[in-house]
């Protein structure tokens, strides 16, 4: 079964008409929402209905529902009850899976989307989209620990961990994460945090979304910021083996205040190695901390380190100039997986990591520097197990077509073992539980047991 066909099936699963359930009155759920509800026909439906990758326009929703209020997110799953339809939440639909979208109804937050801040503290709506969460609270001098597409959601982010590019000095996303405001199966508006549903507030951060119920706005703590200084050095293909050493000796053991990401990338017949990232700090500071890498590494051949301001370097990780333009960032087909490592990579590892990067194609493999912050943090304190990994490993290849990654995973296996991140959600995994949870897993269960227990929630890889 390839992966279209994989997610065809999983969508169509749930839709299995119970006996007596009586018929969808769509029009009724309509009128009872502030928001607006698009289904087949209707203008904006073919907008309505698409995610940020292409490899998903042929799955076609019963209805999407704009919600405006929690209130609507509750009569939204009211109607999926009583009417057996399938449900999914979307905050920015960037699911890898494509598991933001379905047959039946899709759930959209993306209009509760305010951020606003006070005394220290950020309130977010589960629609806002990252860059505008920067934008916003850069206006205030401070910001919360994210990631750098600038599109995604910061639902999902914060949901699944959060890895972000400050994450060694502040945390993950969720880890700065006071409270959290979620619509359960039931209907019922849930404050969560350490004091109230605190089991549902413990799988809110790192727990995956879509699981236990739908967020809608998110209390962080903030850290201030000021100007920092951003790198990019590259090298040749040459490099490749030598680079990976040398950076996974220095990138996770670098102080808190530098992260870092390697990228070994193909483009058709150019392969290239890149070292870039930020420091919270100034531009001969950082020199000093890059120049342990570059003597293991040798000479780049280009290289860049620059100081800008805090929401300018935002910006330049985003891949974006300004914010209109982050907000327009091109639609891309595109297929991934992942691994977490715990511990340096072998020779043998490294050389199967080159190797496979070097394979024909267009693709790329991206390691990010964990530890830091991340790594104080008890394994089980928050749902996001991975606390002790060195680094992330994302496998991307431009495209739908999941061969090379498939081949490039299994090859690094053996040396990574199976731990996966939750927000690279992959359907080829077969025990998801484990890996993207490890110990957390059970107690997950146990609380979608409790706030979901007739699964109204039904992810392909959901408790």
């Amino acid at each position: 079964m390839d992966r279209r066909d994989f997610l065809r099936a999983s969508a169509l699963a749930p839709l299995t008409t119970t006996f007596g359930a009586p018929p969808p009155d769509w029009a009724e759920l309509g009128r009872g929402l502030r928001g607006r509800l698009v289904r087949p026909g209707d203008s904006g439906y073919d907008a309505a209905r698409r995610l940020y990758n292409p490899a998903f326009d042929g799955i076609r929703p019963s209805g999407v529902a704009y919600c405006a209020t929690p209130a609507d997110v509750s009569e939204c799953l009211a109607f999926a009850r009583r009417s057996n339809v399938a449900v999914t939440a979307r905050s920015g639909g960037h699911s890898y899976a494509g598991w933001s979208t379905g047959k039946g109804l899709v759930v959209d937050v993306s209009r509760m989307n305010t951020v606003a801040y006070r005394a220290g503290r950020a309130t977010v709506g589960a629609g806002a989209k990252l860059i505008d969460v920067y934008d916003k609270l850069a206006a205030h001098g401070v910001s919360i620990p994210a990631g750098s597409c600038p599109t995604v959601g910061v639902s999902g982010l914060t949901l699944g961990g959060g890895i972000g590019v400050v994450s060694r000095k502040y945390g993950l996303t969720c880890d700065t994460l006071e409270s959290v405001r979620v619509v359960t199966a039931d209907g019922r508006v849930l404050t969560c945090d350490a004091d109230h549903h605190a089991g549902l507030f413990w799988a809110c951060r790192g727990g995956g979304g879509g699981n236990v119920g739908v967020a809608v706005s998110f209390t962080f703590r903030t850290h201030p910021v000021q100007d920092v200084t951003v790198f990019l050095l590259r090298w040749p293909w040459a490099k490749a083996g030598a680079a990976v050493r040398a950076w996974q000796s220095w990138g996770p053991s670098a102080p808190d205040a530098l992260w870092s990401t390697l990228r070994l990338g193909r483009e058709r017949d150019t392969l290239n190695v890149v070292v870039s990232g930020l420091y919270l700090g100034g531009r001969q500071a950082c020199e000093r901390l890059l120049a342990p890498l570059v003597s293991r590494i040798g000479p780049a051949s280009s290289r860049s380190v620059r100081t800008m301001s805090y929401r300018s370097a935002m910006l330049t990780m985003a891949g974006c100039s300004t914010v209109a333009q982050c907000r327009q960032i091109p639609r891309t087909t595109f297929s991934a997986k992942s691994h977490l490592g715990y511990g340096k990579l072998s020779g043998e590892a490294v050389r199967a990591l080159v190797a496979g990067v070097g394979r024909a194609g267009r693709h790329a493999v991206l390691l990010d520097a964990l530890g830091g912050a991340v790594g104080r943090v008890a394994p089980d304190a928050t749902a996001f197990p991975h606390r002790e990994a060195l680094f992330s490993v994302q496998y991307y290849a431009q495209g739908a077509d999941r061969s090379w990654l498939r081949r490039i995973h299994g090859d690094m296996a053996p040396h990574l073992g199976d731990h996966a991140y939750v927000n690279y959600i992959d359907p080829d995994l077969t025990g998801w539980r484990e890996a993207y949870y490890g110990r957390n897993a059970p107690r997950l269960a146990a609380i979608k047991s409790a706030y979901d227990p007739d699964r109204l929630f039904r992810l392909p890889q959901g408790f």
